[in-house]
């Protein structure tokens, strides 16, 4: 898109760094961006693409604002209590930059649902709070070729990672963390969690995505970032492609 002096001053200090520019800047508000989630990861995504210019963001979300959420998913208002998180969300991101699409579904995309929703975008991000939907959302992304930005919180822990099937050497969420039905898995409402954790995670959540809408920098593919905010310790681990990957590998690649 051509951008107006309005836009070229709103978001001036992205157009000053050399690995953005004026085409960097443009490619984001060309982009479309599915969220997965609007709770504590979905919140600084959201935001932060909002801000950034990501021409039409879409927000699924089935779940409704709870005054337990108010510690940590700061798109959320006191007075949203019982509002659907979606239209919460986007309500949000519109008061910081009304000249972006924002489209909230306000309902959990599954099956065919999920497909025409990721089909429709150039980008996922994956911040939802279940095994079920994070290996629902990489089949969906790995089927329709599209980039997958995935991150999860717990306690004072996270992790971050980038995968795009399209590439011979991303492996896919499903390569990381095979699909286990009977395995248990923590949620906040169990474990608890520190409210700034997701907004780390969060935050790079949106960075990575925009850092790939603009093809800026090298994006966090076939690696794993794992954050340990109580004692303020990052490590990254190499993740390969598995060959006999149900979802990603050869044989399902060709077969589909």
């Amino acid at each position: 898109m051509e951008l107006t002096d309005d836009l070229l001053l709103r978001y001036s200090r992205h157009i000053l760094l050399p690995e953005i520019g004026v085409v960097g800047q443009a490619r984001i508000c060309d982009a479309a961006v599915l969220i997965v989630g609007a709770g504590g990861l979905g919140c600084p995504v959201a935001l932060y693409l909002g801000a950034a210019g990501v021409g039409r963001l879409v927000l699924a979300d089935g779940d409704t604002v709870d005054l337990t959420n108010l510690q940590r998913q700061i798109g959320h208002a006191t007075a949203a209590i019982g509002e659907n998180k979606a239209a919460s969300l986007a309500r949000s991101v519109r008061a910081i930059n009304p000249e972006i699409d924002v489209q909230p579904i306000g309902q959990a995309l599954a099956n065919t649902a999920l497909h025409v929703a990721v089909a429709a975008v150039d980008l996922v991000v994956d911040a939802s709070d279940n095994f079920a939907t994070r290996h629902a959302v990489n089949r969906a992304c790995v089927a329709l070729g599209k980039p997958l930005v995935s991150g999860a919180a717990i306690g004072f822990s996270g992790q971050l990672a980038v995968f795009d099937s399209r590439l011979g050497s991303s492996p896919c969420y499903h390569c990381l963390f095979p699909d286990h039905a009977d395995e248990p898995e923590l949620r906040c409402a169990e474990a608890g969690v520190f409210s700034p954790l997701v907004g780390v995670i969060g935050a790079m959540q949106a960075l990575e995505a925009l850092k790939c809408l603009a093809q800026a920098g090298a994006p966090l593919i076939g690696r794993l970032l794992l954050w340990d905010g109580l004692q303020a310790d990052a490590r990254v681990m190499k993740v390969p492609r598995d060959p006999a990957c149900p979802v990603c590998g050869p044989a399902t690649v060709q077969a589909g």
